[in-house]
């Protein structure tokens, strides 16, 4: 809405809005980089409640995410619909799924790059897969012999705080998908990177067991809190 509009005209619904101001013909008319998170954010909810538009409810559902879609992301559909009034069971799914769809975008252009050449490109590969899991999981990265990736793949997936590592059967599947790199990564809920005694452990066997097959280990990376932490770059692997 403009800075003019009175607030007897925020009660209006989005169809009683000057043209301009709906967010759907606005993208129309401006396109979608026009638009602000709650407007695109309103876009997907399509109505509010009976107190609110459906853009006044997306504004009001980013500042108590801090205006922080990573915040929102992480909030699951129970949450959602508990939490905001106007937010059922559909329209949570619907947020969900625009998320997620930001994410796998963010990923898949990361693995088409010609190669992964550090650990930065790794966590470009991995965090967008990552960010907003409640819980540990362990991916890999399969690599040719030009370090481009040829897949991703998820692992195991634990609790909040760890999640086990079955070795023998990361090397097979590299083995099976003829990968002659592997890269490895997992998350902390917690938002720290500083690894564990068990993720140390992790590293070794798993570089153990790619020298044992002839395969190189590129990197182990632990993501969390928009960061990482890299055992190659710091001289742990």
């Amino acid at each position: 809405m403009t800075t003019m509009q009175t607030e007897e005209s925020r009660r209006l619904t989005i169809r009683q809005w000057a043209e301009d101001d709906r967010p759907r013909e606005k993208m129309l008319k401006k396109g979608q980089q026009s638009l602000s998170d709650a407007e695109l954010l309103a876009i997907l909810i399509g109505s509010g409640n009976k107190d609110e538009s459906a853009v006044e409810l997306s504004r009001r559902i980013l500042q108590e995410c801090s205006n922080n879609l990573n915040e929102l992301a992480r909030l699951s559909v129970a949450e959602l619909c508990r939490q905001f009034k106007g937010i059922g069971e559909a329209k949570a799914i619907t947020i969900k799924a625009a998320l997620e769809l930001g994410n796998r975008r963010k990923a898949n252009a990361a693995i088409e790059r010609k190669c992964i050449r550090n650990s930065t490109e790794l966590f470009d590969v991995f965090e967008p897969i990552m960010a907003d899991l409640p819980h540990e999981e362990l991916w890999v990265a399969l690599l040719n012999g030009a370090n481009k990736v040829m897949e991703v793949k998820r692992l195991t997936q634990g609790g909040t705080r760890s999640t086990v590592v079955d070795v023998p059967m990361l090397l097979r599947l590299a083995l099976e998908r003829s990968a002659a790199a592997i890269a490895i990564a997992h998350n902390h809920p917690s938002g720290q990177c500083r690894p564990s005694r068990e993720d140390h452990s992790i590293t070794r066997q798993t570089k153990a067991g790619c020298e044992a097959i002839g395969i190189r280990f590129l990197d182990h990376l632990i993501v969390a809190g928009g960061t990482y932490y890299s055992f190659m770059d710091n001289g742990d692997i």
